[in-house]
């Protein structure tokens, strides 16, 4: 958490802070694939399925701009 989220960004103040590292522990835990777990996140229980060629894909910023996860547009 260190290197990917508090070395790339200025905190302020602790709100901030408190409010940063939720939102990054939400993303950690709910979204970003991890290699170990078949590209499934922590606490997905759906299957991982692959996007098509002619899906388009809109990107979505969390953690302040720094972390973009990309999405199947609905």
């Amino acid at each position: 958490m260190r290197h990917k989220l508090l070395d790339r960004t200025t905190i302020w103040n602790e709100k901030q802070l408190r409010a940063l590292v939720v939102e990054y522990l939400e993303h950690y835990n709910e979204h970003r694939p991890h290699r170990s777990l078949q590209q499934r996140a922590p606490n997905d229980t759906k299957d991982v399925t692959p996007i098509g060629k002619s899906q388009p894909i809109q990107r979505h910023s969390t953690c302040a701009g720094l972390i973009n996860e990309y999405r199947t547009a609905a």
